[in-house]
């Protein structure tokens, strides 16, 4: 049962991996992703567009606000989960040497001094020595280990790489978000405005007794309506400036006084057909990172298995000593020992670690599987989201159009006395939303755009931190 299960993970896990080490070997390879692994659809359910014309690793340069992209660039080098995230990478770089280290022997040098004295011996001696131990990897748990810290590294570059795709996203999401806020700040004070002028024309209609005070009574609660949400506007431009500030690194102030600006929402490129799904969910950083983990958990089999068996380990020493330093190298003497063990009993605990281990793989197999599928998921909810930005966008434009129309029709007939204040008062009410309407269809617009090349794999530029050099190779 046990080889059964051990058989069918490794043939799963077969496509997905790229294991060429060995006591020969001298590269890493990264894991492949394989096309059959799970079922993948030919091309999109939505009739897919996607971002298009432009680099997609740098993809906030297309919106073309300046400002947005300074804050990314700013993010991407100081935003502190990077920091946290490029510190584990390096950790994993270690973790990667001191596991093939264990491929070599190891060496230590001994030497002392001793002083006798109150006996008829007494009188100096000294002594020299070099150990050295080295521990075959007949069975892989040396390889195995080396493996397993090496795909370790490389799911540590992919984290780091998917977490910039995702710091980057977050910020140009939150930018647009500033850019509305700002907007539909600068909306409600230009309405205030008219408001003041239609409170001050009820008055002077009321003062003439062309109108009852109910007339003014209905501008002044237009007006404090509208002047109530100045300060909600305000402060929620305050919030989004200040978690710009978290993600770029930095203490509130600057970034707040930059997105106060009334600045039109970012405008994003024309869309252009998807690329297949497989294509797609090749070039995410989360997908390759699940794969490098599976394949890291799968070679940790190797190395709980390799318990079950023989341990061979060679020892030597090389010493000498004499009654005084200028003849300590006179005699020297060595010797080798070769020591194999087997496990005969742990109460199970090896065997134990075997069936865990096989159960990690197993996890991360799912996990893996699940990331795939939560990427396609993205993709298609992206496509849809877009597409009904740019449709409710169009929609909207046509009635701030007629809504502003109408307000300057309302607006006059009031005036001559045509129309009675309620009238205006629509109008006024519903060109104000339409245009906040428009103000928000333009960043769900910008922010699908965000959204959709964020899951189709933008802004990543497929390297990973962790591939290896040179320097950075399997151990022999």
């Amino acid at each position: 049962m046990r080889s059964t299960i051990r058989n069918r993970l490794a043939r799963r896990a077969a496509p997905v991996l790229v294991l060429a080490v060995g006591l020969g070997g001298c590269t890493a390879l990264a894991p492949a992703m394989p096309d059959h692994a799970i079922a993948l659809p030919a091309d999109w359910s939505a009739e897919g567009d996607a971002p298009a014309r432009y680099d997609d690793a740098r993809y906030w340069e297309a919106l073309g606000d300046p400002a947005l992209s300074t804050l990314v660039d700013e993010a991407l080098a100081q935003n502190l989960d990077v920091a946290q995230s490029a510190a584990r990478l390096t950790q994993a770089r270690e973790a990667l040497a001191q596991a093939r280290a264990s491929f070599l022997p190891q060496l230590s040098a001994s030497g002392g001094g001793t002083q006798g004295f109150l006996d008829q011996n007494a009188g100096r001696s000294f002594n020299l020595g070099v150990n050295a131990s080295w521990e075959a990897d007949l069975f892989g748990q040396i390889g195995n280990s080396a493996k397993a810290a090496a795909f370790d590294y490389q799911a540590a570059g992919f984290s780091l790489a998917d977490l910039k795709r995702l710091t980057a996203g977050q910020v140009a999401t939150q930018v647009i978000n500033a850019r509305a806020t700002a907007q539909q700040l600068a909306i409600a004070r230009d309405t205030l405005k008219n408001q003041d002028d239609n409170l001050q024309i009820a008055r002077w209609r009321n003062q003439a007794g062309l109108v009852s005070s109910l007339d003014v009574e209905q501008a002044r609660t237009q007006r404090a309506q509208t002047a109530a949400t100045i300060p909600a506007l305000e402060s929620s431009l305050a919030a989004t400036s200040n978690a710009i500030s978290t993600l770029v690194g930095e203490t509130p102030g600057r970034v707040r006084n930059l997105l106060e600006q009334t600045v039109p929402v970012p405008t994003p490129p024309a869309l252009a057909r998807l690329n297949a799904p497989a294509d797609i969910v090749r070039r995410r950083p989360d997908v390759r990172q699940a794969e490098a983990t599976l394949a890291s958990d799968t070679a940790r089999i190797g190395v709980a298995r390799a318990q079950l068996f023989p341990l061979l380990q060679l020892t030597g020493t090389i010493g000498t000593s004499d009654l005084g330093p200028l003849n300590l190298f006179d005699a020297v003497t060595g010797s080798v020992t070769g020591t194999l063990t087997q496990l005969l009993f742990d109460g199970g605990r090896a065997r134990s670690q075997v069936r865990s281990a096989r159960a990690q793989a197993e996890a991360s197999l799912a996990g893996w599987r699940k990331t795939i599928l939560t990427a396609l998921e993205e993709v298609e909810s992206a496509i849809a989201a877009r597409r009904a930005a740019d449709a409710r966008l169009t929609d909207y434009l046509e009635a701030a159009d007629a809504a502003n129309n109408a307000a300057i029709l309302a607006r006059s007939e009031y005036q001559a006395g045509l129309t009675d204040f309620q009238t205006l008062l629509t109008s006024e009410a519903q060109l104000l939303s339409a245009r906040n309407a428009v103000i928000s269809a333009e960043a769900d617009r910008a922010a699908a755009f965000v959204r959709l090349t964020q899951a189709v794999g933008g802004g990543w530029n497929g390297a990973n931190p962790a591939q290896p050099t040179s320097d950075d190779r399997t151990a022999p």
